[in-house]
């Protein structure tokens, strides 16, 4: 069990996991020792750079990694109790879409072009409720209604709906069996900014009136304000910093966590200048023996390179693994504001 402090039951527990894939040119090592937890009834942000970790944690709930090259190394996952590691791809496939259910980046590729949207939603309600093809296409149009698209639209083909239509549709088909865990994975992130407040709002609505959970894969901290209950922020495969929203947007305890703020503009004062996080994220097939963030960290010491950090806990549900914040947190008096 995680030393995170739990108020209620789990839908989703990771525990220890490693994923590596093993290419050509070595072991690219994706997720090291990560820990995750999500309670009913909440959504998590998962925050971080492009190449984080981020979708290979998704997949790896799933047991999607791309095969032979991605492997699990070690770890557990259990959704509601079950480990997901011990299943067959039997069981799997019986869990997908019904207990867990995934959203993906670009709707385009999520659904087949030559299909009706109500055929497509039917093939997941008929596989895992043996309903009559009528009656799973009826309960598909109802599941399109429920996204705010007429059910009579159900016989068109993908092309003839908008972005931000075919970002409904393809949640309607995610949430056609009610799962107990959403995964969205930068479900936002292919639609224009009005199109994108409107699938947000849909979706925490949807959130409340299914009474899921869910983990929200993101890089953007706005997202993150409207959306969720708890951070994680990834980096390198794993969780550097995990907090309440106030925990990680008022009081910071990792650089890196940091880093991405600044990197946001500041509507207030238009003539600030952004701080982008210098460098780059290290090659997974090589990190660094030490702290992965110490290259880019304008606070990095030798222990940050030579010594991977232990969590520092600002409160029992809050940490960063650094070792600097430890030292300015105890310095500005149980606050680790970074200046």
């Amino acid at each position: 069990m995680s030393d995170q402090k739990r108020h209620g039951s789990l839908a989703l527990d990771i525990q220890g996991l490693v994923v590596e894939f093993h290419t050509l040119d070595g072991v690219v090592h994706a997720v090291n020792g990560l820990d995750l937890s999500i309670e009913q009834g909440t959504t998590l942000g998962l925050v971080g750079e492009t190449g984080a970790g981020k979708t290979t944690t998704a997949l790896s709930v799933l047991r999607l990694l791309a095969q032979p090259a991605g492997r699990i190394r070690a770890g557990s996952i259990r959704l509601d109790g079950e480990d997901l590691l011990a299943k067959s791809e039997q069981e799997m496939g019986k869990i997908r879409g019904k207990q867990v259910s995934m959203i993906f980046q670009d709707p385009m590729t999520s659904l087949n072009p030559v299909m009706t949207v109500e055929r497509q939603i039917a093939e997941v309600i008929a596989h895992h409720t043996r309903l009559p093809e009528r009656q799973a296409v009826e309960q598909a149009r109802q599941m399109l209604e429920t996204v705010g698209i007429p059910g009579e639209r159900g016989s068109e083909y993908p092309h003839q709906f908008s972005g931000g239509m075919k970002q409904r549709v393809v949640i309607a088909m995610a949430l056609a069996c009610s799962p107990q865990l959403l995964i969205a994975d930068e479900p936002t992130t292919a639609l224009d900014v009005t199109i994108q407040a409107q699938v947000l709002e849909m979706m925490k609505q949807l959130r409340q009136t299914y009474q899921m959970s869910m983990l929200m894969i993101t890089h953007d901290l706005g997202i993150v304000a409207e959306t969720c209950d708890r951070v994680a922020v990834i980096y390198a495969g794993r969780i550097v910093e995990y907090g309440t929203l106030e925990d990680i947007f008022e009081h910071t305890l990792h650089p890196y966590t940091r880093g991405l703020f600044d990197s946001l503009p500041n509507l207030e004062d238009r003539t600030a200048r952004l701080k982008p996080i210098p460098g780059l994220m290290p090659d997974p097939a090589n990190l660094p023996e030490g702290c992965a963030f110490c290259t880019r960290c304008a606070y990095a010491t030798d222990q940050c390179a030579q010594h991977r950090p232990e969590r520092f806990y600002r409160t029992q549900e809050h940490y960063a693994e650094c070792h600097r914040c430890r030292q300015i947190c105890f310095e500005k008096g149980g606050s680790a504001v970074w200046e």
